[in-house]
This record gives structure tokens, C-alpha cells and sequence, in this order.
């Protein structure tokens, strides 16, 4: 590159980097899309619209019922916000939570009437009618469906011409297709039902098609659709053909559909929109702790890699600023704990170009000139980076095709926190490297030139490392069993995993979120003796709505008489309901199946790149050590477990995953390269040695960024950013002391059967 032309290209850079900070901080156009303010915000951070269900004609429904309900609802409300909660309330109600959004109406209308569903046979055995009926035109012009049922549904139940109920729909979805015959698009509802349904689909469908009889969806009380039968269905897969129904009338329908398939019949019984869980105050903290760790990062990479960490620097920034326009352009939904992942996501974005400068400097000390330094440092450094940040993605993938809620929004910000890093390290920062390079920055001392290491015998030490491991990890299970005798509950597991008791009472005056924080919860906690508590404001009202753990009699009178004497609240305004949990046991079967399932595709891809199953083997171990020991500091410490611990939890598996696989990419390397007279051991030591301040400088400039959280993060901030630090220690250990240990214990053990 010409120094002109080297010139001309940064300042482009930074016109570029200009323009889309603009537009991160203020957006575009009058409705400012791409900026950090037009981002989807959570419950805790903008509020949103709160709808109370009531179980209609069971008045003690059984728990199975009503968590099945619950879950299928949390399904649905996913297409408004992954943040969305659904959780039970009382014995018969059933509470839906919507972040980032401020018309209740719209939300009702949109998401239906959870009703009965059935689909009815236009014929019984016998030959008779069972509706009658067609197509009308109402007063705008529209074709609606006016049919009338020739008998009860309790009489079609018994006659069984009801061939499914809701209940077998597993989905229904609007879509525009081609029609085969006429050539144009037109509107469809594809179904899609369970082995049951498809069952009973087939044959009913066989008769109707065989008499030229349609098929009634019956809902509400109300024929909805009676589409007629063009061809036997036998595999579960249905396509409802709208004809001259627009794309509005087949959203209905499918929404219909899917609301109908719940067990219980549900009525709305109130809805509110509700204010920010925290104050705007929780906002200004985390982004003073955003700028903190960042400027920390900066500077480090400054001082530590001269000109290659100013690029690096530059090359955040643009990191930083794709970050915030993606998150709006995917219509991702921020929560608190969202802010923290993508301020920790920075510190991790800098692995890369570690790994890229610590082998610029191996280079450089063999004597190569700078411009060879760089080219032959970005291509040995590309192997560990890509498996490094695949194998995180796969897990990422996994996450959110087969999670559901703040596991799928969080899958969505590793996602591109992932791809975003990889191409601001291998592109944007080789860019600016060169271009500095070509505009005269030539010496080897604003490089920095590696110096040869001292081989450090880690193996030597690997049974005390086993030994300690073990003790921490048994130390977790003991510390458990202590507070399961104690509490009757092995973690200090908060509302989202257990429930407890919604308080909803009248304040005298308009008090704000910080006020409340300030007055209110300090007296509740000193009632319940616990500090997990979650407060939300109704729109519009004094209306205040107090989430604790779950209160006994006497604590709910306590409760009541402290807020009447102290804030003057109407005692007959305070109303208490037992509300189940946010994050019900379906949803944690997904996360656990989903971590399953990724970290088995982990291994596979480990031992595909590596040739060696013993790699994928000591990986996946490693990762369930740090995930024992961060649970260890959860019981110890008896931090919070919330929603936020599958988020840590998840960051930690991306952390340890990416620190080892750099290790294991040297061992390769060194293997392929093995010197004569090199024993096993020596390599695997020296490997360490050579990866030695990569895991170290990640590990600070991660550090950076969560104890800036720990500062001045929020108190729910630091329930997050305490266990990540516990998470950020134990896997630059597992990483330098485990890992390689492990390996090589494999890989020994088994030559030697193989000998035998």
C-alpha cells in the first residue's frame, strides 16, 4: 500500500467511524432508526404492557394444565419480545409480561382470546349436517364467514364429528406463496400438527375429500373458517388457502389457531402498562461503567502492543458501533443483563487481536521484518481464531433454535458479538496495521519484539491442580447440602426460578422507581429478611406492584400495617397473590437440553479440527469444571440465582471454550512442528508457556470490563458481575493449569493401553 493511498484510507476510516457513531447515538430520520435509543428495551429498563388471564370454567385447574398453558403461551409472546415472562398467579390466573411495548389493546387484539379450538366434519356418520352456512359480505366489502352449527358442541364431542381439538396443533403460521396452478402469490395458513392430530387429520380428511366436504375451525363460540378438503393430508402438514383474504385476514386466522391450541380457556381479567422495573439510574450507571472498562481497554492495549493496540483500539470502536446498529436492526430486546453481556463482549472481542500481536512478536524476534511480521502473525493466529469463536457459535446456534426466552435473547447478542469480532480482528485491524505500516510506522520497537520465555513446568504441578479443582468443586456440593438442611434450598435461587408473592398497593403520592427503591424496599426487605426484591409502577397511576419472596400471614400483615403507618397506604388498597415462577421448569429443560445438545456438536467440531478425540474430550471437561466452581461461588458466596445466572452461566462456557482452544491450536502447531528429542510433556509445558500472556492480557481486559460493572453497576448489575469475575478467574486457570494437563494425561494413558 502507498503511503498516499495509506493516507487517504485511514482518513476514510475514521469519516466512516464518524458517521456510524452518529448514528449509533443519534440514529436517522425523525424516528432516529440505528440508534441506541431505538433499541427494544426489557421490563427492568422501559416497562411495557402487563395482561392478567383467568382460567374460564375450572376453578382449580391442575398444575400440569396450567403449565402447559403457561409454556405455550411463552412461546407465543416470543414474537413480540424473547424477554417476554409468562408466570401463574394465584391458582387460576395466568400473568403475561411484554417489554417495550405501551398499547395493551393492540397486544389483546393481536395476540387473541385464548378459547376453545376444535375442527369440526361438515357431516357426522350418519350423513347430517353438522353446520350450515357460507360466505357473506359485510358493510366494507368483506367476505366473513357466517355459518351456524346444527348442534351442540358437548353432541359433536359425542358423535365425534370434532376430529381434533387445539390442543393437537403444535403451530399455524401466515405466509404468502405461489399458487402452481394460477401462477400468482396468494395468502396461506400452514398447519402443522402432533403424531395425534396428523392421525385423526388423515382420515377425516380422506372423507371429506372423497365427498367434497369442507372442514370447520370453530372458535369462540363462532365458525371462523370452513376451508374445503382438496387433497388427503397424511402428513401433519396442512395449507389453509385464503383466496381473496388478504395477508391481515390470514395473520388472524393463523393467530386464532394458535391461541386456541391452549388446554385452558382463558378471559382477559386486567391489563396495565407498566413503568421500568429500575430507574432510569441503573441506565446512567451501566453506561459510566460501559465507558470505564472501555477506556481501561484502551489504554492497555496501548501500552502493552504500541501501534497494533491503537489499531486494535480503532477497530473497537467500529466493533462497538456495529454492535448497537445490529442489535436495532435484529429487533433484539435489551434487558440489564443484556447491557452487561455486550459491555463484557468488548473485553472478549480484544482475544483476538491478543492472539494476533503475540504472534507479530514470536515473529519478530526471529528476526523477519515488520511487514513479514504481520502477514505471517495474521495467518498462524486465523486457526485459533476461527475454531475459537466457531465452536462458540455453534453453541450460540443451538441456543437459539432450541431455547426459548432471555436464553434465545441472549444467544442472539453472542451471535453477533461473535461474528463482529471476527471481522473487526481479521479485516478491519489488518487493515489499519497495514495502513499505519504503509504511512511510515516501520520500527520494530513501536511493534514491540517477543522475547523467548522461559519454558514453565506446569505438568509438574497437575496432580496439586487436580487435587485443588476437586476440593473447590466438593466444597460446592458440601456448601449445597448445608443450605438445602438450613433454607430447604441448595442456591439462593430469586423470584425467577421459585415464585413468591405479588403485592399491589395505592401510594398517596406519585413516588419514582428510585424513590420507592430508596423508601420502600429497605422496610421490605427488613420484613422478609431477603434482598430479592423487584418493584413496578403502572402507567398513569400511583399503582405500585411488589414482587418478594414468598410471605407468610403474618409477614403479609406486617407488610401491610408497615406501609400504612409509615406512607399512609389504604390498607383495602393492598392485595397479595402467590405468582409462580418466571422461568418455568419447560423453559429450564430447554436451556439444559439446548447446553447438551451444543456442547456434544462442541466436541464433534473439536475433534474434527484437531484430529484428536482427546482434545474435543479435555475441552468439554474443562468447561464442566468452571461451570462447578462458578456454582460453587453461587452456594458460597449465596449470590442470587436469577435470570441472570443462565446468562453467566452461557458467558463462562464461551470464555472457557475460546481460552482452551487456544492452548490446544499451539499443542497442534508445536506437534506438527515437534522438535527431535522434544518429549511429549516438554511440548505440552512449552505450548502453555508460549500462550502464556495471551491468556493473561484477555483475561485483564475482560476483567476491565466486568469490574467496572462491579463498581459502578446497579445492585442487580453486580449480582451479575460477581460471578463472571469468579468466571473470568477459574477459566484463565482451567485453561493454563487443566487443559494441557488433561490432554496430555489422555493421550499418555492411551498409548499406553494402545501398547499393551
Amino acid at each position: 500500500m502507498k503511503k498516499s493511498r495509506a493516507v487517504i484510507s485511514l482518513i476514510v476510516y475514521v469519516l466512516i467511524l464518524g458517521l456510524l457513531g452518529y448514528t449509533a447515538v443519534f440514529g436517522v430520520g425523525s424516528d432516529r432508526s440505528g440508534s441506541a435509543s431505538s433499541i427494544k428495551l426489557g421490563l427492568d429498563l422501559a416497562g411495557g404492557v402487563s395482561i392478567t388471564y383467568q382460567v374460564v370454567g375450572d376453578e382449580n385447574p391442575s398444575a400440569e394444565d396450567m403449565n402447559d398453558t403457561i409454556y405455550k403461551l411463552q412461546q407465543r409472546v416470543q414474537n413480540y419480545s424473547t424477554e417476554a415472562q409468562v408466570y401463574q398467579e394465584g391458582a387460576d390466573r395466568i400473568n403475561i409480561e411484554i417489554p417495550g411495548v405501551t398499547d395493551a389493546n393492540a397486544i389483546l387484539e393481536e395476540l387473541g382470546k385464548p378459547g376453545s379450538l376444535y375442527f369440526i366434519s361438515q357431516t357426522d356418520s350418519e350423513g347430517n349436517q353438522n353446520y350450515t352456512g357460507g360466505l357473506t359480505v359485510d358493510a366494507d366489502g368483506n367476505l366473513v364467514p357466517q355459518y351456524v352449527l346444527n348442534k351442540t358442541i358437548d353432541e359433536l364431542l359425542a358423535d365425534g364429528s370434532v376430529i381434533i381439538t387445539g390442543t393437537e396443533v403444535v403451530d399455524a403460521q401466515a405466509r404468502a406463496q405461489q399458487d402452481q396452478q394460477m401462477g400468482n402469490v396468494e395468502n396461506v395458513v400452514t398447519l402443522t400438527l402432533n403424531d395425534a392430530g396428523a392421525a385423526a387429520f388423515a382420515e377425516a380428511t380422506e372423507k371429506a375429500y372423497n365427498n367434497g366436504e369442507s372442514i370447520a375451525i370453530y372458535y369462540d363460540d363462532a365458525i371462523v373458517s370452513a376451508p374445503n378438503v382438496n387433497a388427503v393430508i397424511t402428513d401433519g402438514n396442512a395449507v389453509i388457502t385464503m383466496g381473496q383474504g388478504g395477508a391481515e385476514e390470514a395473520q388472524q386466522l393463523a393467530s386464532t389457531i394458535r391461541i386456541g391450541g391452549l388446554k385452558l380457556e382463558l378471559e382477559e381479567l386486567r391489563s396495565n402498562v407498566v413503568g421500568a422495573q429500575l430507574g432510569s439510574e441503573a441506565i446512567r450507571t451501566s453506561l459510566i461503567a460501559a465507558a470505564a472498562g472501555f477506556a481501561l481497554v484502551v489504554v492497555f492495549m496501548i501500552a502493552v502492543y504500541y501501534v497494533a493496540g491503537f489499531a486494535a483500539s480503532l477497530a473497537l470502536c467500529l466493533y462497538a458501533e456495529l454492535m448497537v446498529i445490529l442489535l436495532y436492526a435484529f429487533e433484539a430486546t435489551l434487558t440489564l443483563p443484556g447491557i452487561a453481556g455486550i459491555i463484557l463482549s468488548v473485553g472478549m472481542a480484544v482475544d483476538a487481536n491478543v492472539i494476533i500481536f503475540a504472534r507479530i512478536r514470536e515473529e519478530l524476534a526471529t528476526g523477519k521484518t515488520v511487514q513479514s511480521s504481520i502477514k505471517i502473525g495474521f495467518n498462524k493466529a486465523l486457526s485459533a481464531i476461527l475454531d475459537g469463536n466457531i465452536t462458540t457459535l455453534i453453541a450460540a446456534i443451538v441456543l437459539y433454535f432450541m431455547g426459548s426466552g432471555t436464553i434465545r435473547g441472549f444467544s442472539i447478542t453472542l451471535m453477533l458479538g461473535i461474528i463482529i469480532s471476527m471481522f473487526t480482528a481479521l479485516f478491519v485491524t489488518k487493515f489499519l496495521i497495514n495502513a499505519l505500516y504503509a504511512v511510515g510506522i516501520q520500527s520494530e520497537k513501536a511493534y514491540g519484539v517477543g522475547r523467548e520465555r522461559k519454558t514453565i513446568n506446569f505438568l509438574s504441578k497437575k496432580h496439586l491442580f487436580f487435587g485443588l479443582s476437586a476440593a473447590v468443586i466438593v466444597l460446592g456440593f458440601v456448601v449445597m447440602g448445608v443450605n438445602k438442611a438450613q433454607t430447604g434450598m441448595p442456591l439462593n435461587y430469586s423470584l425467577d426460578f421459585v415464585g413468591g408473592t405479588s403485592t399491589t398497593m395505592t401510594l398517596n403520592e406519585d413516588m419514582s422507581i428510585e424513590e420507592i427503591d430508596a423508601q420502600i424496599v429497605p422496610q421490605i426487605e427488613e420484613i422478609t429478611g431477603d434482598a430479592n426484591v423487584q418493584t413496578t409502577k403502572v402507567a398513569g397511576s400511583n399503582q405500585v406492584i411488589i414482587k418478594t419472596r414468598t410471605l407468610n400471614v403474618e409477614e403479609r400483615e406486617r407488610f401491610a400495617d408497615t406501609m400504612a403507618e409509615n406512607f399512609g397506604v389504604d390498607r383495602n388498597s393492598i392485595t397479595a397473590e402467590t405468582i409462580s415462577a418466571t422461568i418455568s421448569s419447560e423453559m429450564q429443560a430447554d436451556a439444559i437440553k439446548a447446553i447438551i445438545v451444543s456442547t456434544i456438536l462442541m466436541l464433534l467440531y473439536i475433534w474434527f479440527r484437531f484430529k484428536d478425540i482427546r482434545f474435543g474430550a479435555s475441552s468439554v471437561l474443562a468447561l464442566v469444571h468452571d461451570v462447578l466452581v462458578v456454582l460453587a461461588f453461587y452456594a458460597v458466596a449465596k449470590v442470587s440465582v436469577g435470570n441472570t445466572f443462565i446468562a453467566c452461566m452461557l458467558t463462562i462456557v464461551g470464555y472457557s471454550i475460546n481460552a482452551t482452544i487456544v492452548i490446544f491450536d499451539r499443542i497442534r502447531e508445536n506437534l506438527r512442528d515437534r522438535r527431535g528429542g522434544d518429549d511429549l510433556q516438554g511440548l505440552v509445558n512449552r505450548s502453555i508457556s508460549q500462550t502464556l500472556s495471551r491468556s493473561i492480557f484477555t483475561s485483564l481486559t475482560t476483567f476491565f470490563m466486568v469490574a467496572a460493572l462491579e463498581v459502578f453497576g446497579v445492585s442487580s448489575i453486580r449480582e451479575f458481575a460477581l460471578p463472571l469475575i469468579a468466571g473470568i478467574v477459574c477459566g484463565t486457570y482451567s485453561s493454563i493449569c487443566l487443559t494441557g494437563a488433561m490432554w496430555f494425561v489422555f493421550r499418555t494413558k492411551f498409548v499406553k493401553k494402545a501398547a499393551k
